[in-house]
């Protein structure tokens, strides 16, 4: 006979196994072992996680002019008059915004995406913001928009969109390089690199 008990529990793990499994490269064998690992051994980690995804889905919002995660209406970066308002750099996530802050070598705005355009997927130029892109490159004070979306058939394509979109406007529109790996070795480095590498040369 099942204790009265059993069946709200066992639904409570089921639960949160399957609410970990949405976070990227999670599958059920991980997720599980996460779900035991914080019932068994960290409940109060498993409780500091919980209030603090809470806080965050009530306070992070979209910051109004650069699109990234705030908790203002226009963020620190966005704020600071350190910043160059006529370089705007196009990326596709947070994620990507941090990688380009961390080489230290650029000091203009952003723009995030949020994603990139793929019809297959349904995602199209509203579901990732063109058109406050658009409004955002048209105001006066951008000269140069960088295009540093991913080099996957995705991202190559959404750089081609917004470079179209914006080259009427008298916008001038770069891509970020592609080309060998800084220490990087020939010997060890794919043709296809290579070859674009030679490609986007510069002159020494």
């Amino acid at each position: 006979m099942k204790s009265p008990d059993s069946v709200p529990t066992a639904q409570g793990l089921e639960r949160l196994v399957e609410a970990l499994r949405v976070l990227p490269g999670v599958g059920p064998r991980s997720a599980q072992r996460m779900a035991y690992h914080l019932l068994q051994h960290d409940r109060a980690g498993a409780g500091a996680l919980a209030e603090a995804l809470g806080a965050a889905l009530q306070t992070v919002r979209r910051c109004e002019q650069c699109n990234n995660f705030s908790e203002e209406p226009v963020c620190a970066l966005c704020r600071s008059p350190r910043r160059d308002a006529a370089l705007l750099c196009v990326v596709e996530t947070p994620a990507d915004l941090a990688m380009v802050e961390q080489t230290l070598s650029y000091s203009g705005m952003y723009f995030v995406l949020m994603g990139r355009l793929s019809p297959l997927d349904g995602v199209g130029p509203r579901d990732i913001g063109l058109d406050r892109l658009q409004a955002r490159a048209g105001a006066g004070e951008v000269q140069e928009v960088i295009l540093a979306t991913n080099f996957t058939n995705e991202g190559e394509a959404t750089a081609h969109y917004i470079a179209e979109m914006l080259r009427p406007r008298g916008i001038k529109v770069s891509r970020i390089a592609r080309g060998v790996p800084l220490g990087g070795e020939l010997e060890y480095v794919d043709a296809g690199t290579i070859s674009q590498a030679l490609l986007e040369r510069r002159n020494l």
